[in-house]
C-alpha cells in the first residue's frame, strides 16, 4: 500500500489497486480566508499540479467540510459523478454543489474491497468549541492484504480515540497534529503531545503525522514534533512526518 501526503490533511491513500482521495484542498497558496489573522490560508502551494492529483484518484473521502478539508477548489476541479464518500451529516450539502455519486456512511461499509468504518471525534477539547466547529470523523480501512489504517481526522486524542487505538490496534495512524487553536478553543486538532501519547499507545504502529505546515492557525511545526519524538526516544521509522508530496509505501 502506498500514502501520499498532498498537503493538510489531503491524502492519496492506495489500497487493494485502489486510490482514495482524503479531505480535498486544492486551491493555490492564500485560496481561502485566515483563520487566526496572521496570513490567508493555505500558506503553501500545492506540491503538484491539481490534474496530476487527480489522474488516478479512484474514489473521494471527506471527513467534514470545513474550508481546509473541502474547498472551493475540490467543488471546481473534482469530476461531478466521482464516487464520493462523507458522514451523513453532510451528503446532502455535497450534493447541493452537484455530485452526482455520493455515498453516505453511516457505521461503514464495503467499497472495491476495502472495509471502511467511521470513527469518532471530537474538534475541541470543549463543548462551546465542538458546537461551533460541529461533527468531524475519522476512519478506519482494512482490507484482506493491507496493513490495517486508521485516520483519525480533526480530532483531539481523547478516551474515544485512545480506546480505538488499543482494541483495533492499527498498522499505520495518521494524526492531524498541527495543535491548531481558535481564540479560547485550545487544540481543536492533535498537538505535538498528542502525537507522542499516540506513539506510546501504538508501540507496533507506524504513526504519520499530517495536517501540518499548511495553516495559519496551526502552533506546532514538523520540528516541534521531531523534537519532542527525540526527547521521548521515539525513533524515526515509527514516527514518520512526510513532507507535502511524498510518497511513503508500506
Amino acid at each position: 500500500m502506498k500514502i501520499q501526503l498532498i498537503r493538510n490533511a489531503t491524502m492519496k491513500i492506495t489500497l487493494s489497486g485502489k486510490t482514495i482521495l482524503t479531505d480535498p484542498m486544492l486551491l493555490p497558496r492564500h485560496g481561502i480566508e485566515s483563520f487566526a489573522g496572521n496570513e490567508k490560508n493555505p500558506v503553501v502551494e500545492l506540491p503538484l499540479p491539481v490534474a496530476d492529483i487527480l489522474a488516478d484518484v479512484d474514489m473521494v473521502l471527506v471527513s467534514h467540510v470545513h474550508r481546509d478539508h473541502f474547498d472551493d477548489g475540490a467543488r471546481q476541479f473534482l469530476p461531478k459523478d466521482i464516487p464520493l464518500f462523507c458522514p451523513p451529516e453532510y451528503a446532502e450539502q455535497i450534493r447541493q454543489d452537484g455530485f452526482s455519486e455520493v455515498t453516505a456512511i453511516e457505521d461503514g461499509l464495503v467499497w472495491e474491497g476495502i472495509r471502511i468504518s467511521r470513527t469518532p471525534g471530537i474538534h475541541a477539547g470543549n463543548k462551546k468549541w465542538q458546537d461551533i466547529l460541529g461533527p468531524v470523523s475519522g476512519f478506519l480501512f482494512r482490507t484482506d492484504k493491507d496493513p490495517v489504517v486508521y485516520w483519525p481526522g480533526d480530532t483531539i486524542l481523547y478516551d474515544e480515540v485512545e480506546s480505538l487505538i488499543l482494541a483495533e490496534k492499527p498498522d499505520i495512524i495518521l494524526p492531524h497534529g498541527c495543535g491548531a487553536v481558535l481564540e479560547d478553543s485550545g487544540p481543536i486538532v492533535m498537538d505535538g503531545h498528542m502525537v507522542i501519547q499516540i506513539c506510546r499507545l501504538a508501540p507496533e504502529a507506524r504513526v504519520v503525522a499530517v495536517h501540518m505546515g499548511a495553516l495559519d492557525h496551526a502552533t506546532v511545526t514538523r520540528d516541534d514534533i521531531r523534537t519532542l519524538a527525540a526527547g521521548a526516544g521515539i525513533e524515526n521509522d515509527r514516527l514518520i512526518i512526510p513532507a507535502d508530496g511524498q510518497i511513503l509505501t508500506f
